[in-house]
């Protein structure tokens, strides 16, 4: 769903140009401008969703409403999730924030899996991400067996930045 009003301003377009789309290092600041861009976001002041039905399963996270999605990277990367579930959450939301993204390495491979495949879901259906992380983009993977995946996956990150992008079309 796109805001317009008279102007044929897309405010949500606007917002998310201005919004910091890749936010480092966690900080009070970070989840502040997460909070902030979520109810920018959200055009319905109803009451917001504090877990979501994918794929049959109840997801906790911090909060849903009008197709954006806010939750954290433990709540969607750090608990078993397949890439169906990636596949059904970039079918629903336009928008999903993700906050307290940690630096992965060997040890956080499974994470780091489903962390690519999510990006690579929401790449293909051109869902716009806003992202606060432990570290800087291109220090989000260390060192382990994804590193070539991974170098993809921060490619895909960084065009999800772009004018383009952001201007683009949801594909449910």
């Amino acid at each position: 769903m796109v805001l317009n009003v008279d102007s044929g301003i897309d405010y949500r377009l606007r917002t998310l140009e201005q919004a910091e789309i890749y936010h480092f290092p966690l900080d009070e600041a970070a989840n502040q401008n997460l909070e902030r861009y979520f109810n920018q976001l959200v055009v319905d002041d109803r009451v917001h969703e504090a877990s979501i039905d994918i794929n049959h399963r109840d997801i906790e996270v911090f909060a849903a409403a009008d197709d954006v999605l806010f939750a954290s990277f433990a709540q969607l990367c750090q608990t078993m999730r397949s890439q169906n579930d990636y596949i059904e959450m970039s079918r629903i939301y336009h928008t999903v924030l993700l906050a307290d993204v940690k630096q992965m390495d060997a040890k956080l491979d499974d994470a780091a899996r489903r962390f690519i495949a999510l990006v690579d879901e929401f790449y293909e259906r051109r869902v716009k991400l806003i992202i606060s992380a432990e570290v800087p983009l291109e220090e989000l993977y260390t060192q382990g067996q994804l590193e070539f995946e991974f170098k993809r996956c921060i490619s895909r990150l960084t065009e999800m930045q772009s004018h383009d992008y952001l201007a683009s079309e949801h594909l449910p």
